[in-house]
């Protein structure tokens, strides 16, 4: 069973069943902070706070999940939601899972630091729990898929308890241009946790607000150009962008292979290094796939600035001068932390793999859909062509406030063009990698390159669409490199994160030196979350 939040969930069955979550969590002591001996404080708990509570049982993982659930049931509907979860596995089916992994542990078996953790997953990640594979599109809500993701079956092997699944910009953000990140036709408009007029931005927008409103300790977004980092950056939250190839992509809806990726996302670098971990393997069914040796762990370093020549690039700053003052502060941070700062730094050509990209996303996602399509159980739909039909014909319910102009570029998109998609594809590797990354680093004897990930969050607008000031994603999402993005501070109300980016497998030098920043900057600050109006 699953519970369709924002659609057949509303009104009184969820009522009742988040009023008996939340009598529950006050009998047992904890909705309240750590005034009892046994009660432990769980907003804003790290993945490490949580083991250490229930290895010293003073917290089980039955108790977490209670908290959680009871989190998205008073702020997730009715009135004042921010619609974040499209779907929640069936809160009887969760203990169940939570009871027999506190069983385990108290049988002496512990799994490893995801033991008992809840995570979300975005709505494109499949699972064979019952919950649907969606995409945020109303075309797919019975969409059930034949078997767990790669990286899901990895997640319940290490122990994590898989909450459901978060709202996204509807396909990835990869249907319309004038699309509002975070609405979905299935799942709504996800809202802003710091403020529910602003955008989530997207496409993982479900994923960063369910972790930054503490509806969950982790959770699991994808990126093609910044719908990791970007979401993460505007909700206050960390996110790592991996190198192509170190997690799989089976068993996700795809935009482009050329580009795609999941990623972690949590509220501390630590939490997302440690969901990292648990996601990195080598699968022979993704071509990009590669095995990792590295325990990213040990790359969480105190002094993990120190040493570390840091290239300042200002091509990617001027989307708001209140976000370029924050980040200037950051600056003196990093020296004092024994960072040397190379300052006013640009790619060496611009950054001119835009249209190569674009041509590349097009070519890829019509081949990618149909072949993810015909492998899935929606008899339905087997080609991108039967998705715009369909769209068509329901098109009060897909696309009341914008179309799918993406849709049919691709869609055009002909086999005596495959020569100009490689030339296109050639392109961009080389202008955002060697030519752009690379090239910086390697001119300027680098170690990492830092930008403010993007400007602040932006008023919902359904009419005319997002918003967007800037990011800091394109060149590493285009040429496949690591990128991590951690919070810096705020501009008036609403958060801001700094990026830091690298050359391909160089997560652990990133994770050194975002670790560091973040201990020093503690700029992370916990929304102030608005009750139902039930």
């Amino acid at each position: 069973m699953q519970l369709i939040l924002p659609v057949a969930a509303e009104g009184m069955m969820m009522t009742v069943w988040r009023n008996s979550i939340l009598l529950a969590l006050a009998v047992c002591g904890l909705m309240a902070s750590s005034t009892a001996a046994t009660s432990v404080t769980l907003h804003e708990a790290t993945v490490s706070q949580l083991q250490q509570a229930m290895v010293e049982r003073r917290l089980s993982a039955v108790q977490l999940l209670d908290y959680y659930l009871a989190q998205i049931g008073a702020h997730d509907q009715n009135g004042a939601e921010l619609k974040a979860l499209i779907s929640v596995q069936d809160p009887d089916v969760l203990r169940q899972l939570a009871q027999q992994l506190d069983d385990e542990r108290t049988a002496g078996k512990v799994r490893g630091p995801l033991h008992g953790i809840p995570v979300v997953l975005k709505d494109n990640i499949d699972t064979a729990d019952g919950l649907a594979t969606t995409a945020g599109s109303w075309l797919l809500r019975d969409h059930h898929a034949a078997d767990d993701a790669f990286i899901v079956s990895r997640l319940r092997d290490a122990g994590a308890i898989i909450l459901g699944k978060a709202n996204l910009s509807e396909w990835a953000n990869f249907r319309s241009s004038y699309s509002s990140s975070g609405w979905s036709s299935l799942g709504g408009q996800t809202k802003n946790p710091y403020d529910t007029s602003r955008s989530p931005c997207g496409s993982s927008s479900g994923s960063a607000v369910a972790v930054s409103a503490n509806f969950t300790a982790l959770a699991v977004g994808t990126e093609t150009d910044g719908s990791l980092v970007c979401p993460a950056s505007i909700n206050g939250i960390v996110s790592i962008k991996p190198t192509l190839g170190l997690i799989s992509r089976d068993g996700i809806i795809p935009i482009a292979h050329s580009q795609d990726t999941a990623g972690p996302m949590a509220r501390t670098v630590t939490d997302a290094v440690i969901l990292l971990q648990a996601m990195s393997h080598y699968d022979e069914r993704d071509g990009a796939s590669y095995a990792n040796a590295v325990e990213f762990t040990h790359h969480l370093r105190l002094d993990g600035l120190k040493g570390k020549r840091i290239g300042v690039m200002r091509d990617l700053t001027g989307y708001h001068p209140d976000v370029d003052r924050v980040f200037n502060q950051q600056l003196e941070l990093l020296r004092q932390a024994g960072a040397e700062i190379v300052d006013e730094l640009s790619f060496p050509n611009g950054r001119n793999w835009n249209q190569a990209e674009f041509t590349v996303l097009l070519h890829e996602f019509k081949s990618d859909i149909a072949s993810y399509l015909q492998n899935s159980a929606v008899a339905d739909f087997r080609s991108l062509a039967d998705l715009i039909a369909a769209n068509r014909a329901y098109a009060s319910q897909t696309m009341p406030w914008f179309g799918q102009d993406l849709f049919e570029l691709a869609e055009a998109r002909q086999a005596d063009q495959q020569d100009a998609y490689e030339q296109a594809l050639n392109q961009a590797k080389q202008a955002a990698g060697q030519d752009g990354i690379d090239a910086v680093l390697t001119q300027h004897k680098l170690d990492v390159l830092i930008a403010p990930t993007g400007g602040p969050a932006w008023k919902i607008d359904l009419i005319t669409g997002d918003h967007f000031l800037g990011s800091a994603s394109g060149a590493a999402a285009v040429a496949g490199y690591p990128h991590i993005t951690v919070p810096m501070g705020q501009v008036g109300h609403l958060p801001v994160g700094i990026s830091f980016f690298a050359s391909a497998h160089d997560e652990p030098i990133l994770i050194e030196a975002a670790y560091a920043f973040e201990q020093l900057a503690n700029a992370r600050f916990a929304p102030v979350l608005l009750p139902s109006s039930n």
